[in-house]
């Protein structure tokens, strides 16, 4: 081949990869322009899944032809002027959420060829509005870890350094849109695990209060823990999805009733109190990360908000609460399978089904008390501020290989439980009515990997949550930052 073919086919190749970064936002803005089809965007992002995947294992299910008609499909509406919101889009759907007629595994051998029955209700919403699931992506077994590796899937890798884990359970979610896999993709978050991978991976992850989108994803209607949202590379993509996902739906007795509008531009935050706490009181912090999140809020008074760190008076009573609440959950809904699969499960999940069946009601019971003390304090600042703002992650970035009981993990020589204890994103979970925004804070130098802040709202308040992100995304914009994998 000559040089001048060599460059051609570099100058295409750099091309389409760029097609695979761009936003919800743009992509869409370019089919209503006729700039870009529906089917060059599927094309060019199928390409990509099988040139990026085998270095990430991001992918559990593939759905390519399908995807392709689907796009030629939007191609047309477009043209006729009957495009939907997302029409064309390429959707990454975690394969934890049921696809009605999809294999559904939950990351477990004992579910590895049951389709479901049903469609979860957010991604019924994406799909109604246009758009295409191409791929399913990877969790660990059960969603039950804060990384990603189970025992049908294996070990999903972070593309910023493979060394490191691409942090879960929506692992394979924020690594599909991080890699150009996908423009956007969903995740559930039962501890963390939208915000924890969306920091891990340089993205947008939105943990909306419990209840504004319908869940639905467990046997049981009635836990108040898990959030189901999305996984995006801008706030504003973040915007449009929660826009058409949320409000009450009949399958969910637990949904909210009404609607929110998230505005395209929405209101600057100048004057707004930020309540800035660096541990929320109790977390080892490694000092990349702290060094990460002070230069964060820094741009945050920039910005125009008025910033003042805190002491917040919690504890690991926070751990306890919400590893009990978890053990318990677990117990509940898989106790069921322990007999017949309980040598096929990853160990530690084992360990938690079995934990929980040792808990008694009053001990499960109890986290509620340790709730309601997190939130008389949590109300005091709330009294005064708009919205908390604290570190995602404790760490720089967590090994691919992480294993929950590591006895020897530690934050800056300090002893930390391995299994969640290095995440800040767990007490949101117990305290579930709190809107959660993780966006970018910068690179750790010694992993090379995305940290990430978190930006908390009063209960039910998105839109403040919304105005801090979009303004802080607009002063430093990052969607333009990918690995280079």
């Amino acid at each position: 081949m000559s040089t001048v073919a060599k460059a051609d086919v570099r100058a295409k190749e750099t091309s389409a990869n760029e097609i695979c970064y761009l936003t919800v936002e743009e992509a869409t803005r370019r089919f209503r322009e006729r700039s870009l089809s529906p089917v060059e965007l599927m094309r060019a992002v199928i390409d990509r899944c099988e040139a990026v995947n085998p270095k990430v294992n991001a992918i559990t299910n593939r759905f390519y032809e399908k995807a392709m008609a689907q796009a030629g499909e939007a191609e047309k509406r477009y043209a006729q002027g009957k495009a939907r919101p997302l029409d064309g889009v390429p959707l990454a759907a975690k394969e934890l959420h049921p696809i009605e007629g999809m294999r559904t595994s939950w990351g477990s051998k004992i579910f590895e060829n049951t389709p479901a029955d049903y469609t979860l209700p957010v991604i019924q919403r994406l799909l109604d509005a246009g758009a295409i699931v191409h791929i399913r992506t990877t969790t660990p077994e059960f969603a039950h870890a804060g990384h990603c590796h189970s025992p049908l899937y294996g070990v999903t890798r972070n593309p910023w350094n493979p060394e490191f884990s691409s942090c879960g359970s929506s692992g394979g979610s924020a690594v599909a849109v991080a890699t150009g896999m996908a423009t956007i993709a969903t995740g559930d978050d039962g501890g963390g695990s939208i915000r924890m991978p969306a920091s891990a991976n340089g993205l947008v992850g939105y943990k909306p209060p419990f209840g504004r989108n319908p869940a639905c994803l467990l046997e049981t209607y009635f836990e108040q823990i898990l959030h189901v949202g999305t996984i995006t590379r801008t706030v504003r993509d973040s915007a449009l999805a929660l826009n058409l996902t949320n409000g009450q739906h009949p399958m969910d007795i637990m949904s909210l009733p009404g609607r929110i509008e998230i505005p395209h531009k929405p209101a600057d935050p100048k004057g707004m109190r930020v309540a800035y706490s660096p541990n929320l009181g109790y977390f080892e912090i490694d000092a990349e990360v702290a060094e990460n999140t002070a230069t964060a809020v820094k741009r945050l008074e920039a910005i125009g908000c008025k910033v003042d760190q805190i002491d917040l008076d919690w504890n690991d009573e926070a751990y306890d609460a919400w590893v009990t609440h978890w053990e318990g959950l677990f117990a509940a809904i898989a106790e069921q399978h322990m007999t017949q699969w309980q040598y096929k499960m990853d160990p530690f999940v084992r360990g938690l089904i079995q934990r929980g069946q040792n808990h008694s009601a009053v001990r499960v019971k109890q986290t509620e008390l340790a709730r309601t003390r997190m939130w008389k304090v949590l109300a005091k600042v709330f009294a005064e501020y708009d919205v908390l703002v604290c570190p995602t992650l404790a760490v720089p970035a967590i090994a691919a290989e992480h294993a929950n009981d590591d006895r020897n993990f530690r934050i800056d020589g300090q002893p930390v439980d391995a299994y969640l204890q290095w995440a800040l994103t767990y007490p949101f979970n117990i305290l579930s009515q709190c809107p959660v925004m993780s966006v970018p804070s910068g690179f750790a130098s010694s992993s090379g990997v995305p940290t990430g802040i978190q930006i908390v709202g009063q209960p039910y308040d998105d839109l403040s949550v919304f105005r801090i992100a979009d303004a802080f995304e607009n002063d430093a914009p990052w969607a333009g930052h990918h690995p280079s994998i």
